[in-house]
């Protein structure tokens, strides 16, 4: 490889520190090509579903499901708001509104960070790519906090209000919500963006 790079850029292709002193390009290549590939697999996960789940019922032989992007929500969405408003729950287009919202700015602007990180060459770069380190900690975090404010917000004056007791959708596995078995897990956005950091 340095042999290639020798021919193509010459044999003293250097970097100046701020020092004054030298340091082969070669050192600072391999850190560069992995943020910029961290971070258009970062752009990359805003494409795909994060996380999903799938519910089972007698009355709903094929399962509603419904898939959770950083921006949106997929799915039997209108089947399964029509459930929680029986149940007394909220619609799921009210859970993470602000988080949804902000989304893709945040992301983009997180993939920016570590394309700049490309050129960061100090103990500085570490603070820069921070923001990708947490970002699928920080998910996971907002997930279950929506989640639980979901299964412990029930209107107890709605139709079926009465006969569900607060609980906790899983994030991860399997679960029962009344007569629904449920079974949840991370989809390949969250994987992608795990691998970016």
């Amino acid at each position: 490889m340095k042999k290639i790079i020798t021919t193509v850029l010459g044999p003293s292709l250097d970097v100046v520190l701020p020092d004054g002193s030298r340091r082969p390009l070669n050192d600072y290549l391999i850190p560069s090509a992995i943020f910029t590939v961290a971070a258009l697999l970062l752009i990359l996960s805003t494409f795909m579903p994060l996380w999903s789940m799938k519910m089972t019922a007698p009355q709903y032989p094929k399962g509603l499901r419904v898939d959770v992007f950083v921006n949106r929500i997929e799915g039997d969405v209108r089947e399964i708001d029509a459930l929680n408003h029986y149940l007394g729950m909220a619609p799921l287009d009210s859970g993470g509104q602000l988080e949804r919202s902000i989304a893709l700015a945040a992301i983009l602007s997180i993939g920016l960070l570590l394309a700049a990180s490309v050129f960061v060459q100090s103990k500085w770069a570490t603070l820069v790519v921070l923001p990708a380190l947490l970002f699928p900690l920080i998910f996971v975090a907002d997930l279950y906090y929506i989640l639980y404010e979901f299964g412990h917000s029930i209107d107890p004056k709605s139709a079926l209000g009465g006969a569900i007791k607060p609980f906790m959708p899983p994030i991860v596995g399997e679960g029962k919500v009344g007569q629904f078995g449920t079974i949840a897990s991370f989809e390949i956005g969250f994987y992608i963006a795990l691998l970016a950091a």
